[in-house]
């Protein structure tokens, strides 16, 4: 059945997403999500779902409708994250807004999963929530979700709706984000005797001129019709010993804003190749991406006709658009259509938003994100396809 037709089951009409988001932005969450994860247990307890935390810190919970098992209909995964950036900016409400640390970022979109997830009957299907605990650093909680089984015995998931500040916009893709270093090896003499070292500084312009050029080579794909072209960019440079010393060593970081279909791996491996070949030969190349714990963030694409789109951009009233910002949905989307979507701006007319002293949600935009969600699962679930 769908939100119009049956609610409960399990769930609760009784939920308020204004007054949990009262609650969860007074919590300080940028250290430690220890008191906010709680918080989050306890209000799915209050309303008759039980919750689990898994190793990884993420707080998982399941609703099934008339199916024992929830595996007869469509499966539903609503994600986002409940830790913030450092430092804590207090609490503090006006007639129209919430301020404060984590009100847009991401504990607004939060409540709006919120409401649907505890208002919509499953039907013949099944509702997973799964909220993360270091989305803002490394992503490990994410990283570690079995998305093909985030319950034991679960379906694969239909469709996955992440949380994160859109202001009521459906964002359908959203470019990656990689980080390496460039090395470049040569050997050190005596800066009297330049002749006698090989200078890996001086190679910089080659490499300069390798990261400028690598996407006009023709394996580059043509630019995504959503996301555009990448973007390659050289942001520190180190190298050199002493000044008065032919430099043996010189390391380049570069970020790369992907688009589909590059792979971390694909793009390391090229990058590599392609400084290769315009570096002077006697000095040496290697590209390594930046060491982390988790998978980097990948770019992803839904097409915009998917069902999942077309559905919450009906009922949210906004537009179709990518999502400026990397985010865990990456690792969603490999796996089921995705979207991005909340209330909340990560930036308005006035400068940063999200991440900022002045952060804030409209208090209407959460409202109207949560009857959103609502009538999206309502109009996933109801489908027979």
């Amino acid at each position: 059945m769908g939100a119009e037709s049956e609610r409960g089951a399990g769930g609760s009409e009784g939920f308020d997403p204004i007054e949990f988001l009262d609650e969860a932005v007074r919590i300080e969450s940028h250290e430690s999500v220890d008191e906010m994860r709680s918080v989050l247990v306890e209000t799915l307890a209050e309303h008759g779902v039980d919750a689990t935390v898994d190793e990884a810190g993420n707080t998982i919970a399941t609703r099934t409708g008339k199916s024992a098992d929830g595996a007869s209909g469509t499966h539903v995964v609503l994600n986002t994250h409940i830790d913030t950036v450092v430092p804590h900016v207090p609490y503090d409400r006006d007639d129209e807004r919430i301020y404060g640390r984590g009100s847009c970022d991401a504990k607004g979109p939060l409540a709006a999963l919120l409401a649907g997830f505890l208002t919509v009957n499953p039907g013949e299907g099944r509702f997973t929530l799964a909220v993360s605990p270091d989305e803002e650093t490394l992503s490990t909680g994410a990283a570690a979700l079995d998305v093909e089984e985030l319950v034991p015995g679960s379906a694969p998931p239909d469709a996955v709706i992440v949380g994160e500040p859109t202001g009521l916009d459906v964002c359908n893709a959203a470019k990656g984000r990689f980080q390496g270093t460039i090395s470049l090896g040569g050997e050190s003499a005596h800066a009297a005797e330049p002749d006698d070292g090989i200078n890996a500084v001086a190679a910089v312009r080659e490499l300069i001129d390798a990261v400028e050029t690598f996407d006009e080579r023709e394996e580059t794909p043509d630019p995504h019709d959503s996301l555009g072209a990448p973007t390659l960019t050289p942001t520190t440079i180190e190298g050199g010993a002493a000044t008065n010393q032919v430099p043996a060593d010189c390391e380049v970081v570069v970020d790369r804003r992907s688009v589909p279909p590059e792979t971390s791996e694909g793009f390391r491996s090229a990058l590599e190749a392609h400084v290769r070949e315009r570096v002077p030969d006697d000095v040496a190349v290697e590209f390594a991406l930046t060491d982390r714990e988790s998978p980097f963030l990948e770019a992803f694409a839904t097409d915009a006709d998917d069902p999942l789109v077309r559905t919450l951009a009906d009922a949210a009233g906004g537009a179709v658009r990518p999502f400026t910002a990397a985010t865990e949905a990456s690792y969603f989307a490999a796996h089921a259509p995705t979207v991005v979507f909340g209330p909340g701006y990560l930036a308005d007319d006035e400068g940063a938003v999200a991440h900022s002293e002045r952060e804030y949600v409209p208090i209407e935009e959460v409202e109207r994100a949560a009857e959103a969600v609502t009538r999206t699962l309502g109009a996933l679930v109801d489908r027979d396809d």
